[in-house]
């Protein structure tokens, strides 16, 4: 296949599909009105002990004042609230509230459900095939997350 063709279909895929995969991954989480983005920080303070803003700006690579963004959103949904840290006063740890858990548990069931449904029509040697070439992908264009792709210079 000439290269292109392969733009062309390329840009078909993602005319057809992939613009559309984002919507379909955070559409369960728009119900509560959240971005799935805000999800996934629901999401780690549930599984993880002692998150801070920073430990999550940090794990993924973005900057404070963006997750601070997301987490001022969840504060006035109730879903989260904040407790100082007893030893140093600057460090904020969060946590779910009732309501939050609640969200989170809820999401995170829709989203194993999905992915499961995924996996069963699909299988798993092409979901981890799929998920390798993504990563390879990633690695090979240096994508930021910002969706930037950083050119070699």
């Amino acid at each position: 296949m000439k290269r292109s063709q392969l733009l062309d279909e390329y840009i078909d895929v993602y005319i057809k599909s992939l613009k559309y995969l984002d919507s379909f991954v955070s559409e369960p989480a728009m119900k509560y009105n959240l971005s799935f983005e805000q999800y996934l920080i629901l999401h780690d303070i549930a599984q993880k002990t002692n998150v801070t803003l920073a430990r999550i700006a940090d794990t993924r690579g973005v900057t404070r004042s963006a997750i601070s963004r997301q987490i001022k959103v969840l504060l006035k949904l109730d879903y989260i609230y904040q407790q100082r840290d007893e030893k140093d006063h600057r460090r904020q740890y969060l946590h779910l509230t009732p309501r939050g858990r609640q969200i989170e548990e809820i999401l995170a069931r829709v989203a194993t459900d999905r992915f499961g449904s995924w996996i069963d029509i699909f299988g798993e040697d092409k979901a981890v095939s799929l998920l390798e070439f993504i990563r390879e992908f990633s690695d090979a264009a240096k994508l930021e997350n910002n969706g930037r792709i950083n050119e070699k210079k």
